[in-house]
């Protein structure tokens, strides 16, 4: 049987990403997480990441989902 999804946000706002997802000394974290809030404010489900070129969602799209996938996106509103 499989676990229940988690359905509960994580304490911290949407533009801060989890530690465990993004440590603070990833490499260009700051042009990354600048990407995110751009995507974000542009209503926009995810953006190209900066570095690798890779499609992320952003937490605003993970959290209308309902629930974390736990697929280890970067910017998983569910994940403390």
């Amino acid at each position: 049987m499989r676990p229940m999804p988690n359905r509960n946000l994580a304490n911290r706002p949407l533009t801060e990403p989890s530690l465990k997802r993004l440590a603070i000394d990833a490499p260009q974290r700051e042009q990354r997480l600048a990407a995110h809030e751009a995507a974000m404010a542009a209503e926009q489900e995810g953006y190209a990441d900066p570095v690798n070129g890779m499609f992320v969602m952003t937490a605003k799209a993970l959290a209308a989902k309902g629930f974390c996938c736990d697929s280890g996106c970067r910017h998983c509103p569910y994940e403390d």
